[in-house]
């Protein structure tokens, strides 16, 4: 059966390749070639603009999960079981790190006036130091992590450049929410900027604040929540993580990160869609240029796949060549496409710096033949070089999904083209002939 099953696939590709090498100079080759084509910029394509996507997505991600809402969070832990939570943090698989902070909302001044909402959060500056993913995503633009003083606060630079201060300057937190402890107004709150940091995300940027321990249990009153954010060692891990939490300590509650910024990261999620829905349409107009190409080479071939019949062959063997010569050609565009893909994905900043030199001596060229007097306004798109600083990041999964739909679609399209191989009988053939 094996043996059977080896030599008629030895069959199907020998007239397979018997007929693609007839084929090379009619118009079916010249279909074949534009498809393979085809098959391979929709694969290249896709895979570079998924992986910008990717990475411009993930600046975003890595900055709210690092630094903003964790990968789990565990709320309301009684005082007697804090130590616990520590000890269960620090054994588990999948805990990298876990740190408490406390949260509060501020109307916060600046020295030159000014108001802007803000979200202050208090934590131990160890944090920056031991907790490898929060220093990698915030990085310190000028000034240092530092809380040695009790009053000391670290901005975001939209925040700073907002009201107008720098490293040295004073802020006030005029408004606060809190308890019946906590004063709502006060001029008195007076704290000084140690230093200034940037994330990927525009957000944290303009609206977050650091202060110490020291600073929460002197102004966010006794009532005030404390939060202890966990870190894990791969955030997609976070259900398997709760799972296992919560067999040593089933009287705390965990949250994770998908509890937060749903409706972001579900519009992130539909627009990755879109982009791939968009773009992978090449491969529909790909899919129908090889269909209607293989009709007209089975409509060619009529002569040879009447003897074939007439030799014996089965219609299922006869249909299974243009099968093959259809996943041959996908494949090598798949395969192709994806290797380019992975090059550009990878050089993405030599990619967009080329692109913008060769815009601009295309523009200059242009310019200098038509307009020689607006020369000196010629410039470089400053966009280019926006794009090139977006890490791209390919994930394997996906780039085998893209390979794989690009082998799939001219194969459904051989499929779909031989179904009515042998509509003939081979006497009407052969009396055409």
């Amino acid at each position: 059966m094996k043996k059977n099953l080896i030599t008629q696939i030895r069959w199907i590709s020998a007239v397979s390749r018997r007929f693609a090498r007839v084929d090379r100079k009619g118009r079916s080759a010249v279909t074949s070639r534009l498809a393979t084509l085809g098959i391979c910029f929709g694969v290249m394509t896709l895979t570079v603009v998924m992986s910008i996507m990717n990475g411009f997505q993930m600046s975003f991600i890595d900055a709210i999960l690092e630094v903003s809402s964790y990968h789990l969070r565990a709320v309301d832990v009684p005082e007697h079981l804090e130590k616990n939570l520590i000890s269960v943090c620090a054994e588990d698989k999948h805990v990298a790190a876990c740190v408490p902070f406390y949260e509060s909302q501020v109307l916060m001044t600046g020295e030159k006036g000014g108001a802007v909402a803000v979200n202050v959060r208090a934590a131990d500056e160890a944090i920056y130091y031991e907790d490898e993913g929060f220093r990698k995503q915030l990085k310190m633009l000028s000034g240092a992590f530092d809380f040695s003083d009790s009053d000391s606060i670290i901005l975001g630079s939209s925040l700073a450049r907002n009201l107008g201060v720098r490293v040295g300057s004073n802020v006030n937190l005029l408004v606060m929410s809190g308890g019946s402890d906590v004063e709502l107004f006060s001029s008195d709150r007076i704290f000084t900027v140690r230093g200034i940091f940037t994330t990927g995300y525009a957000e944290i940027n303009n609206s977050y604040a650091f202060v110490g321990t020291e600073a929460a249990k002197k102004y966010f009153g006794s009532s005030a929540k404390k939060i202890w954010g966990i870190k894990l060692h791969k955030y997609d891990g976070d259900l398997r993580a709760i799972s296992s939490l919560k067999k040593e300590l089933p009287q705390i509650n965990f949250l994770s990160w998908r509890n937060f910024n749903r409706t972001f990261f579900g519009a992130l999620r539909i627009e990755k869609n879109m982009l791939l829905l968009l773009v992978a349409l090449i491969f529909v107009v790909v899919a129908i240029n090889i269909y209607n190409g293989m009709r007209r080479l089975v409509f060619e071939r009529r002569t040879e796949i009447a003897v074939l019949s007439a030799l014996g062959a089965r219609k299922s063997g006869i249909k299974a060549i243009f099968i093959m010569r259809g996943f041959i050609m996908g494949t090598l565009g798949a395969l192709v496409g994806v290797l380019l893909g992975l090059l550009i994905s990878l050089n993405t900043d030599v990619v967009f710096t080329a692109a913008a030199k060769l815009m601009y001596a295309i523009q200059y060229l242009v310019t200098a033949i038509t307009d020689r007097q607006n020369l000196q306004y010629v410039q470089v798109n400053s966009s280019y070089n926006l794009y090139a600083t977006i890490p791209a990041r390919v994930f394997p999964g996906e780039v085998t999904a893209i390979a794989l739909f690009g082998i799939l679609s001219p194969l459904i399209a051989s499929l779909a083209a031989s179904k009515n191989v042998l509509k003939m009988t081979v006497s009407e053939v052969l009396h055409n002939e």
